[in-house]
C-alpha cells in the first residue's frame, strides 16, 4: 500500500507540474481531462489548489465542476450515437435495468447523485446512461455540474479544515466502506426529499 501511495503521490506531483503554465485554470483542465479521458487525480489537484489559495475556494470549485460537466460531453455523444450496445457491453443486464429504472423515476437525481461521489463510483456509466436513455442535453450538463459542485465544495471545506491529506483518507474510507457510504448518501437524499415535500405541502396549505 505504501508503494502504491508513493506512486500516486509522484503521479499527482507530475500532473501539478504540467498544470503550472495554466495557473488558476488548472482546476478546470484536470477536471475536464478526468471526465473526457482516463481517470485523473482530480480530487488531489483541486484540494491542492484550494489549500494553496483559500480566497479562491469557490472559484476553484466552480471551475472544476464546469470542467467535469464539459468534459463529460464527448462520452455523452458516444452514448447517444452508439446507443444501448455501448452501455450493455460495460455492465450486466441487471445493472442496465436498474440504471434505466432510476432514470425513468427522476433522471436529474439519477445522474447528480453518482456525480457527488468519488471513485470507485463508476460515474462514466451513468453519463453513458444519460445519453442512452435520452436525457435532455441541458439537464445533463446541469446534473453533472450540480453533482460535481457538491463533491468539490465538500472536498474544499474538508481540505481547509484537515489539510490536503484528507483526499487519501476519504479515498480509503470510500473504497473499504463503499456500501455504508452509499447507504448514508441515500438516507440523506431521502430525508432531504421528505423535508422538501413537507415544506411544499405546508406552503400550499397555508396559501389556501
Amino acid at each position: 500500500m505504501k508503494t502504491i501511495g508513493h506512486i500516486l503521490a509522484r503521479y499527482t506531483a507530475w500532473i501539478l507540474y504540467l498544470l503550472v503554465p495554466l495557473g488558476i485554470w488548472g482546476a478546470f483542465a484536470i477536471a475536464f481531462a478526468d471526465s473526457a479521458l482516463l481517470g485523473m487525480p482530480v480530487d488531489a489537484i483541486v484540494a491542492f489548489y484550494v489549500y494553496q489559495d483559500h480566497r479562491r475556494l469557490l472559484f476553484y470549485v466552480v471551475l472544476a465542476s464546469l470542467g467535469s460537466a464539459l468534459g463529460s460531453v464527448p462520452l455523452y455523444v458516444i452514448g447517444y450515437l452508439g446507443g444501448e450496445k455501448v452501455l450493455r457491453k460495460r455492465i450486466s443486464e441487471e445493472r442496465f435495468l436498474e440504471i434505466h429504472r432510476s432514470f425513468e423515476r427522476h433522471e436529474f437525481w439519477a445522474l447528480m447523485f453518482p456525480g457527488m461521489l468519488p471513485p470507485p463510483m463508476p460515474f462514466k456509466i451513468f453519463v453513458l446512461g444519460a445519453a442512452v436513455f435520452e436525457m435532455r442535453f441541458r439537464d445533463f450538463l446541469a446534473a453533472v455540474f450540480a453533482g460535481r459542485f457538491v463533491r468539490f465544495l465538500v472536498l474544499a471545506l474538508l481540505t481547509l479544515w484537515f489539510g490536503p491529506q484528507i483526499v487519501g483518507i476519504l479515498g480509503t474510507v470510500f473504497r473499504r466502506h463503499i456500501y455504508w457510504v452509499l447507504g448514508v448518501v441515500v438516507l440523506g437524499v431521502v430525508l432531504w426529499l421528505a423535508l422538501r415535500r413537507r415544506k411544499r405541502r405546508g406552503g400550499s396549505g397555508s396559501g389556501g
